[in-house]
């Protein structure tokens, strides 16, 4: 049975300081606005973006903070502006929950780059590690019908995160040469991707043993990113390099792989130490990718499922929550977990 809540509260796992152990709290549940949908959660994916949100690493957190952005559930509620959805629809929503819908890139279609963005966070006011949230209609997700539940969980951001840069930085036809940068929640999902659009790619980690798994998810090459002599005799190998890793890396020799003009692509947040040598005389670009579009968020579900693309879970009841932040802050997670609601109909 569907779990039944009150509708004046929601049961939610919250940070009440900085960097302090999820509690379990009774929070007045958030209004619903017009346009937007209360989703009741079954699944909730666990992102290294909730650890540092919880710690407040992008001084933005406000507390009580409830975290959890890889949301799969239930329509409970429709606002009366809502279209498209009726309860019982099973839905997803990912990192972005909402935007102003005025500002220039929202109006180029581009909300990702909404001006508004920190206000347009699923976690504002309350995040997936709950009972419900609430979300704008117009950026919540049908899923595919045979979609399971924590594969959406983890394609809402994680698998966006790197299909938005593969479909538009690397160009379908050209037979480009890509190196993705990490094996890790991010990367393991990158290589699947890139090989089923068609691209050439190798896996560069700092851990060799992750060299079977890498073949396995769809790399043609794998390179201990620790071997200098294997990353120089890739030396302007690549058309891009997607970096997924957030540290630890060798930027100068990473550098030195890709061709003249190439792109080095970060979607983590990662700290970078660079002379700029390489990027002046070889014209380099560095660039971010953040999460995609809308259209973007649906082609994605649907190529995910086409292609049987599959993020590698390890499940875990929600009631577990501080165990699995502790696991992805440990870089233990293998390599995404995602949280099952307890009691909530899958």
């Amino acid at each position: 049975m569907k779990t039944v809540e009150s509708p004046s509260t929601i049961r939610a796992y919250v940070a009440m300081e900085r960097g302090k152990t999820l509690e379990l709290k009774s929070l007045e549940a958030p209004k619903l606005g017009d346009n937007d949908v209360r989703v009741s959660v079954t699944h909730c994916g666990v992102c290294h973006t909730d650890v540092s949100a919880i710690d407040d690493y992008y001084d933005i957190t406000n507390y009580p903070f409830v975290p959890g952005h890889e949301v799969v559930g239930y329509i409970s509620e429709v606002g009366r502006a809502a279209s498209g959805f009726k309860e019982g629809d099973r839905v997803g929503v990912g990192w972005q929950g909402r935007s102003c819908m005025k500002c220039e890139w929202c109006l180029k279609g581009e909300e990702q780059l909404c001006m508004d963005i920190v206000k347009s966070a699923t976690w504002d006011p309350y995040g997936g590690f709950s009972s419900s949230i609430i979300a704008d209609s117009r950026f919540t997700y049908q899923l595919p019908q045979a979609m399971r539940p924590e594969v959406a969980a983890v394609l809402l951001c994680a698998g966006v995160t790197v299909y938005s840069p593969l479909r538009t930085y690397a160009k379908k036809g050209t037979a480009p040469k890509i190196g993705i940068v990490g094996v890790g929640g991010l990367g393991h999902l990158a290589l699947q991707f890139a090989h089923a659009l068609g691209y050439e790619v190798t896996a560069i980690s700092s851990s060799p043993k992750k060299k079977e798994e890498a073949l396995a998810f769809g790399a043609d090459h794998f390179i201990d990113s620790n071997d200098r002599d294997s990353l120089r005799r890739v030396e302007f190998e690549y058309d891009l390099l997607l970096c997924t890793s957030s540290g630890g890396l060798s930027w100068f020799s990473l550098l030195e792989t890709l061709k003249k003009r190439g792109k080095m692509v970060l979607v983590g947040f990662p700290m970078i130490d660079l002379k700029p040598i390489d990027i002046v005389s070889h014209e380099l670009s560095i660039t971010g990718s953040f999460l995609g579009n809308r259209a973007i968020m649906k082609e994605v579900l649907e190529f995910a499922q086409a292609q049987g693309i599959t993020p590698k879970v390890e499940l875990m009841p929600m009631s577990q929550v501080n165990e699995a932040l502790q696991r992805v802050k440990e870089n233990k997670a293998r390599y995404r977990i995602v949280l099952v609601n307890e009691g909530a109909e899958s």
